[in-house]
């Protein structure tokens, strides 16, 4: 038999609920740890005395003692489990596992017997029931009657609320009451909290920020008690979990997070943790209001009577003493700012993550405490609203998902490698090499996927632009075609049709030109720009070598069936996923040799290309488009020289003809002649009119 025996699933009663947990048995201890608030109860081998193997509700139980009066009980064993654990018991803790049948009578007469923290019913010397004195929050007692009221657990569907005893009246000691007598066994057990005797010390007007407000704290012995204006809460110092001492991010404030089960209650709300703000320039001088040697002897010189210091100290350094459990601050984990924490949010309220040692806890607004037992992954998720943030996922393993959004982008680094050093599972690993080469990528989710088509589109471009080192690029683009921009040429086409009648009539017609000229607006003639060539699209030659592919196409040819046969029923694109990520897996080594093999493909391809050009491969493709573009350019002169006769047909022949009276006026210069120059234009743009808007028979008619 080995050095320890343990079991999962096992399942321990708080105030009427199961929680679950591992039990281990070894030879120094017993230790439970509960799945649901990781709290760790132990129990030496030595202090053991008493060990019952009983049947219960779920399954088979163990009910174990200790010399203090302790007991435990542990259920949710199997029926085999007996024999090795008796064994175990009896070579290691020298403890008889004994088995103890309850009784199922259901008789309600009995007798009550108090042992230790549990009041049992017995019925012929046989138990039927157990009440566990720790649970009563009330005894009240009648004529023949005891009350108990019970501790309510908000996790449990159906609640025990009280239990009536009826105490017959005793004939043998009159002296004492046997009602009264029952009640104060119970309340010495029982946890009732009363404020009896005076405050160990008092911490005036205290921040609060859940549940919200200012406090008065008083420290009893026993627990802790919060006066405010409104509410009062007293909180027993079993109910503390645990102590968190989290410094806030301006480093000048500090928070004290009480971690409480079963909560404190204000109506239907319910508050799991304390949270007290302080400044770290308040300071206080503390004085307890007990002796030096009661001082000494309560607490071991983990406290004295007189103490000094910074107000958050004082109060962490008290409770720290008074319950009994290890104050938890953040560890090594330092963010982009340099401060211990991440601003975020969750849900509607912004607030602090602080990741700890052994978990993470969120405050304020509202807390939250996450141990790394329980947590099944993390996500790293892309902002919903902004690229310049990120949403951190984590999920527990009972499948409640918790999402702190609006990180800064900064912070991703830190808090990746802070969980890749705890060796939590993270959901999209392999995401922090996008994020820290660019991190602009982080605006795309799929960044992180391996695209095959992409990869054969860059290596097709390569090549390509390989090809086209040796040709000429044209920088400049191509002209588009304004059909309202003419030569200058064009735009005096009707210039030769001038009279001796008309510059005869300029000198009178020069005013109604002028007006003209004014209501409409004159026409600009830009200088025609010459039309370049269109740049030809490449032609692809038919019969030549089929371009190399890359080495990861390579690889992914000869690997393909493989996926397949280890992936039935995959698709194509879910093979090129799960191609990409096999190779990004594969090692510096084995990508050399497909390397390797695509540079040796490529080398064969320049081979065979020469060898084709050589060959005469694609010369008739160059011919015949050297042919085409011959006869074009022939086809474009012909249509030239065909417009132009037909523009001198119209104008009579000669440009240069000029009459009498042109060269008689021509003396005055200048002036002149740039008059003649409009009057010919406008008388131009007339004729261009009339013949938009008459039709062909009334134009013959005028000539």
């Amino acid at each position: 038999m080995g050095d320890t025996l343990e079991f999962s699933d096992i399942y321990q009663e708080v105030k009427g609920s199961w929680n679950d947990g591992r039990l281990r048995f070894s030879k120094q201890n017993v230790v439970y740890k509960s799945s649901k608030t990781g709290k760790v109860d132990s129990i030496q081998a030595g202090e053991l005395t008493l060990a019952q193997w009983r049947r219960v509700c779920l399954g088979h139980g163990i009910k174990l003692g200790t010399s203090s009066g302790h007991v435990y009980k542990y259920d949710g064993f199997r029926d085999t489990d007996f024999e090795k654990i008796s064994e175990f018991f009896k070579a290691n803790y020298k403890v008889e596992l004994t088995e103890k049948d309850m009784c199922v009578k259901g008789w309600n007469w009995g007798t009550a017997k108090f042992s230790g923290p549990l009041l049992s019913f017995e019925v012929n010397d046989s138990t039927a029931f157990e009440v566990p004195l720790s649970n009563v929050s009330q005894c009240a007692t009648g004529k023949n009657e005891v009350t108990l009221e019970f501790h309510q657990n908000d996790d449990t569907e159906v609640s025990l609320m009280e239990v009536r005893f009826y105490v017959p009246p005793s004939q043998s000691d009159e002296r004492q009451d046997p009602v009264e007598a029952f009640a104060e066994n119970v309340l010495s057990k029982a946890d009732v909290i009363q404020a009896t005797g005076d405050a160990v010390c008092i911490f005036k007007e205290l921040q609060c920020l859940t549940p919200r407000g200012r406090y008065d704290i008083r420290i009893y012995p026993t627990f802790l008690h919060l006066h405010g204006k409104t509410f009062d809460y007293k909180i027993p110092y079993t109910t503390v979990l645990r102590l968190f001492l989290l410094p806030h991010k301006d480093q000048r404030q500090m928070f004290f997070v009480i971690s409480l089960d079963p909560p404190i209650k204000q109506g239907q709300t319910r508050y799991h943790f304390l949270i007290l703000l302080f400044s770290k320039e308040e300071d206080l001088t503390l004085t307890l209001n007990m002796s030096e040697e009661d001082v000494e002897r309560r607490f071991e010189g983990k406290l004295s009577k007189n103490m000094s210091g910074s107000l958050y100290e004082m109060v962490s350094r008290v409770m720290k003493a008074l319950v009994n459990r290890k104050i938890t601050v953040p560890g090594n984990f330092q963010g982009h700012s340099g401060a211990q924490c991440i601003t975020c949010s969750y849900k509607a309220s912004s607030g602090l993550l602080y990741p700890l040692e052994r978990g993470f806890i969120y405050v304020h607004k509202p807390p939250v405490h996450l141990r790394f037992e329980e947590i099944s992954c993390v996500n790293f998720a892309r902002g919903t609203t902004t690229t310049r943030s990120f949403d951190f996922e984590i999920e527990t393993k009972q499948g409640n998902q918790y999402t702190f959004s609006s990180i800064e982008r900064e912070e991703y680094g830190k808090l990746f490698d802070f969980v890749n050093a705890k060796k939590l599972n993270i959901k999209n690993r392999g995401f922090k090499e996008g994020m820290k080469g660019k991190i602009d990528e982080y605006s795309d989710s799929d960044d992180d996927q391996h695209d095959a088509y992409l990869e054969r589109m860059k290596a097709e471009g390569k090549i390509r632009e390989e090809g086209n080192d040796s040709e000429e690029s044209d920088g400049e683009s191509d002209e588009s075609f304004n059909p309202g921009e003419e030569d200058d040429d064009i735009a005096e086409e009707y210039d030769s049709n001038a009279s001796a009648s008309d510059s005869s009539e300029d000198g009178d017609d020069s005013d109604d030109a002028s007006e003209k000229k004014k209501a409409k607006k004159p026409k600009v003639v830009k200088e025609k720009k010459e039309r370049k060539p269109r740049k030809e699209k490449k032609q692809k030659e038919t019969g030549g070598p089929k371009r190399p592919m890359s080495a990861y196409m390579l690889w992914l040819n000869s690997s393909r069936e493989r996926i397949k046969s280890e992936n039935p029923g995959i698709s194509i694109t879910e093979i090129s996923k799960k191609a990409g990520e096999m190779w990004r897996q594969l090692g510096k080594d084995e990508k050399e040799e497909w390397d390797t093999k695509a540079g040796e493909a490529k080398r064969n391809y320049e081979k065979a290309k020469q060898e084709f050009k050589e060959s005469g491969g694609g010369a008739t493709s160059s011919s015949k488009k050297e042919s085409r573009k011959s006869g074009g350019k022939k086809e474009e002169k012909k249509r030239k020289s065909a417009s132009a006769d037909k523009d001198r047909e119209r104008g009579g022949g000669n440009d240069s003809f000029k009459s009498k009276e042109f060269i008689e006026t021509s003396e005055s210069s200048s002036d002149s002649d740039h008059k003649s120059k409009s009057k010919r234009k406008k008388e131009s743009d007339e004729e261009e009119e009339e013949a938009v808007s008459t039709p062909a028979s009334s134009e013959e008619e005028s000539d």
